[in-house]
């Protein structure tokens, strides 16, 4: 049995009693306290979560754009200097390699913040079709990543740095950002459905960081936060997970993700664009919808949809929402049963329970 991969993080779990388990290889906290707990602490107060599992690819030089427009699908010419962008990078059937994240530092210089499980495989992808003046490095090994989330996130982190955080607008960053003495790139987007930020930072930086947020957060209430609360949190707010809502198998129109998918931006080819623009006029066959149950039971991830006797789909993700206090989930369903307010049923065990068509996401944070 190889041995599980740890962040530079680990050792504060162990002084916290987290509970850990193996995560694609990685042996990262479930919990701290309960899911419930924390989940609850993300949608009213702040969160902290270590997510330095993730990866951290550049992709530098002055052929850097035309490559970033031939392997992804958003049209990457749209980013601006300090601003990120979500996008995926697809097989030539359509199937997704991996969904990510593109930082532009400058026209010569980007960051790919990709999924732990999938860095290898996303590197080699990135290698294999590799043209002109660019230089690729898999820089996941030296960077930590923490996310702060929720609606006081902002309140205090601004305690440990003079730089204004309300200069750092949703889906923009800044590199370089002193906190408490320690430099990092922050950046707004989020996994949860809440408003919060991300920290880029040496590994050597983390473990200070990560308790200097927790100190100066007390008054707020926040909690650290293990990855069950991560997956119910970005679950309400119908964000996709690889593995579940996107695979090789799924594209990301049927994943729901086809804002990110340009097929008319300015190039005459990227990877996977020729099946794309045919799910595109074509319609798509299957389609990720919102599920919530009618009788009592848990949709899981892998149950199998029916329609009386027909096999119509599967649900990809599902739990009792903590937010909603409903049996709910997400399931990629034949298009043609997707209307809101279909009913369908579950199999659930060995038996068949029956649940409904309802829109995502399933819940959105109120406005301010």
């Amino acid at each position: 049995m190889s041995q599980l991969k740890r962040t530079p993080l680990f050792e504060v779990y162990e002084q916290s009693g987290a509970k850990t388990i193996d995560f694609g290889g990685w042996d990262l906290p479930v919990q701290f306290s309960s899911i419930l707990e924390e989940h609850e602490a993300v949608r009213t107060r702040a969160g902290l979560f270590d997510v330095s599992h993730m990866g951290e690819i550049t992709v530098k030089g002055e052929g850097s754009l035309a490559y970033l427009q031939k392997m992804m699908t958003n049209d990457v010419s749209k980013l601006k200097n300090g601003s990120a962008q979500y996008t995926a990078m697809c097989y030539e059937d359509g199937g997704t390699v991996d969904d990510l994240l593109i930082y532009k530092k400058s026209d010569n210089n980007f960051l790919l913040v990709v999924n732990a499980a999938n860095i290898t495989k996303d590197y080699e992808w990135l290698q294999s079709h590799l043209f002109g003046d660019v230089v690729l490095e898999n820089i996941s090994a030296n960077v930590a990543q923490l996310a702060i989330q929720g609606p006081l996130a902002e309140n205090v982190l601004q305690k440990l740095t003079s730089t204004n955080l309300q200069d750092i607008k949703f889906f923009k960053f800044l590199d370089n950002v002193d906190l408490k003495g320690y430099k990092a790139l922050v950046s707004r987007t989020g996994y949860t459905g809440e408003d919060g930020f991300e920290i880029y930072c040496d590994n050597e930086d983390s473990i200070h960081i990560w308790k200097e947020i927790l100190e100066e957060g007390k008054p707020e209430g926040i909690q650290p936060c293990g990855l069950g609360a991560r997956d119910t949190l970005r679950f309400e707010a119908n964000l996709p997970l690889y593995g579940q809502e996107l695979s090789k198998d799924i594209s990301p129109l049927e994943a729901g993700i086809g804002f990110a998918v340009k097929v008319n931006k300015d190039v005459d080819h990227f990877l996977g664009k020729q099946r794309l623009v045919e799910q595109k006029n074509e319609g798509i066959v299957r389609k990720l919808v919102g599920i919530e149950m009618i009788d009592k039971g848990i949709p899981r991830h892998g149950y199998d949809v029916y329609i009386g006797d027909e096999r119509i789909g599967e649900v990809t993700t599902g739990t009792q929402s903590p937010t909603l206090k409903k049996n709910v989930g997400l399931a990629l369903l034949k298009t043609e049963f997707t209307e809101l307010g279909t009913e369908v049923e579950v199999q659930v065990r060995k038996r068949k329970l029956r649940a409904i068509v309802v829109s995502t996401p399933l819940y959105k944070r109120p406005k301010k």
